[in-house]
């Protein structure tokens, strides 16, 4: 058997009172964890019992009334919670383990659940043998020679049971290695992500795009500047230009002006000055500019009020080369071009950039029941909102979309689509089918041409998710419902796309924010809210869900700004509570 809420491997130890389970525990878990292996432990008591000791604040407090009781220090905590509505079943206690960090969940008690167990057995106890009425004991750990197929190990060999488990272990991650789209196990989204990555290679193809093309583009080499910015020494600002070695001068005499586009070309000597303008080149010898505000002309003389501003040598001169030098990096290969990269290349003057090759997607969707938008309604169909959804995502991203449009639900016409996807494509993406339905036949199809993955990662929404190669072609195969795709494509799909475009800088922007109202999720899953975020009257940035959360309600994604993520590791978020949340504005 296996437990929806645990991934780990479960060993029980199963034997009669008084056979000493408790101290072989205390024996094996060193030598295991001297193996390297992380243990969790979980002990079933027939009796009520006490964690903490009368007396203490915690023993009051509960004793007082409080259903859950959690006490932390420096070097541990501990979640008391009373259950006068029943035992809880192995399965249920497993959902309040953290997974993430323990190997191996050993269990003491629960003899009478379905999971693997060694017995425990002594002889001189005369208590019957479990195994012949308990199929999933794996093993005995005795004194005696039992009739039995099962391995028999020496009790009171630790070293030995030790090594059996090491042997078990070994033998669960190759049968969870094999298990087909139907396994209980799930991917965590960090593990589903990575693995993903990992299959992946880095672009190698590079073509020169024009500046029109290069929005949304990765760069393949660095971007040098070929001239320096600002490209001469030149005023910021209206006034008037001297030398620094003249300044305190009663007066100056007005020389001349120059504007911007334009040049003094005289040398300027002690007691003179040139009106000029924001952005104009200064006139040789001259390196200081004072602001037309303190200046009060007389014909062509000037003097300047020093009240309003002392003038110091270098005032409002921008250099030459001060923002960017002849030769120095602009943008670094990797780089993601925007609408300001963009305007910079052109204000350098340059034309075209090498990037890596724009990636070609090929998009399609599945199933009978799905019709193109603009055509009659069809009883029992709907419209395909996810092909063009995605198409967005994809066009956002830079990427060149091939649309194949919808495709019949037969083996023929998908092997035919999937063929010709293969060939023309860098990436292929279907919407829908990836479930465990019988009537999904891009399941087979794949089987024949490549090497594909069902996943069910532990997220809400956003499961089912395929994912391989047909050839060396990635292919993603997103799940029907509509959120559950946009979901899936930003935590997966987009993340691919980024790297298989050279995209080295990207991270996805994540901020805290208070939530406004209880977000529900569940204990070892990753939750997406739909969220609304806005600053509050006092400053904070709050956040709140747009309501209905169901993964077919394409409406709570058109209304968000951004995703509220409670992880794994939290069951619900409380009202005040700080969540992690990922806007969406420059992703959608």
């Amino acid at each position: 058997m296996s437990f929806s809420n645990c991934s780990l491997p479960v060993l029980g130890f199963a034997a009669f009172s008084g056979t000493g389970k408790t101290t072989l525990l205390e024996q094996l878990i060193p030598l295991l964890v001297e193996s390297g292996i992380r243990i969790a432990m979980v002990k079933h008591a027939h009796h009520d019992f006490d964690v903490d000791k009368p007396g203490k604040d915690s023993f009051r407090l509960r004793k007082a009334g409080a259903e859950q009781m959690l006490i932390s220090s420096r070097r541990r905590h501990a979640l008391m919670t009373e259950t006068a509505d029943g035992e809880y079943s192995l399965n249920q206690l497993l959902n309040r383990l953290d997974q993430t960090r323990a190997d191996l969940v050993l269990v003491e008690g629960f003899k009478h659940e379905r999971f693997p167990k060694i017995e425990l057995h002594r002889e001189t106890l005369g208590k019957p043998w479990l195994f012949p009425d308990d199929s999933n004991i794996v093993a005995v750990a005795c004194d005696s020679q039992p009739a039995t197929a099962l391995p028999r190990l020496d009790i009171n060999n630790i070293t030995a049971i030790r090594d059996f488990i090491l042997r078990w272990m070994e033998g669960h991650k190759a049968q969870t290695a094999t298990c087909d789209s139907l396994s209980p196990t799930m991917l965590s989204v960090d593990a589903g992500r990575e693995k993903i990555l990992t299959a992946l290679n880095e672009p190698t193809a590079k073509a020169w795009l024009p500046l029109e093309a290069l929005h949304g583009q990765v760069l393949a080499e660095d971007v040098v500047a070929p001239v320096n910015v600002p490209s001469s020494t030149n005023s910021a600002m209206d006034g008037y230009a001297i030398r620094s070695d003249d300044i305190g001068r009663d007066r100056y005499r007005i020389v001349g002006e120059v504007f911007a586009g334009h040049h003094y070309r005289e040398t300027l000597n002690q007691g003179e000055c040139v009106r000029i303008m924001t952005g104009a080149p200064v006139p040789q010898d001259a390196d200081t500019v004072i602001m037309r505000e303190q200046a009060t002309v007389d014909g062509d003389l000037v003097r300047f009020d020093t009240s309003k501003g002392a003038v110091r040598a270098g005032q409002n001169v921008r250099q030459a080369g001060e923002d960017l030098k002849y030769g120095a990096t602009v943008f670094s290969a990797g780089s993601r071009m925007n609408a300001a990269s963009v305007g910079m290349m052109a204000s350098l003057g340059m034309d075209k950039a090498c990037c890596f090759k724009p990636i070609k997607v090929a998009l399609f969707s599945t199933g009978d029941e799905v019709q193109a938008p603009g055509t009659e309604a069809k009883e029992n169909c709907i419209y395909d909102a996810n092909r063009f959804t995605l198409r967005s995502l994809l066009e956002q991203l830079g990427c060149e979309v091939l649309d194949l449009g919808i495709i019949e639900d037969s083996e023929q016409s998908l092997t035919d689509t999937l063929t010709n996807a293969m060939e023309n494509a860098d990436m292929v993406m279907s919407s829908g089918g990836v479930s465990v339905g019988d009537a999904d036949y891009i399941k087979t199809v794949l089987a024949n041409l490549g090497d594909i993955n069902f996943w069910r990662v532990n997220m809400r929404p956003g499961r089912p998710l395929a994912f391989g190669k047909l050839g060396d072609t990635p292919f993603f195969g997103l799940p029907g419902n509509p959120v559950a795709v946009m979901v899936t494509f930003l935590q997966f799909v987009e993340p691919a796309i980024r790297k298989m475009q050279g995209d080295k800088f990207w991270q996805p922007q994540r901020i805290s924010a208070i939530t406004q109202e209880k977000i529900r999720s569940r204990l070892g899953r990753t939750e997406y809210t739909r969220g609304i975020y806005s600053i509050g009257a006092n400053g904070q940035l709050e956040v709140r869900s747009t309501g209905s959360q169901g993964s077919g309600i394409l409406r709570s994604m058109y209304e968000a700004n951004c995703l509220i993520e409670v992880s794994p590791e939290v069951e619900n978020a409380e009202t005040g509570d700080r969540v992690t949340i990922i806007p969406l504005a420059s992703r959608l």
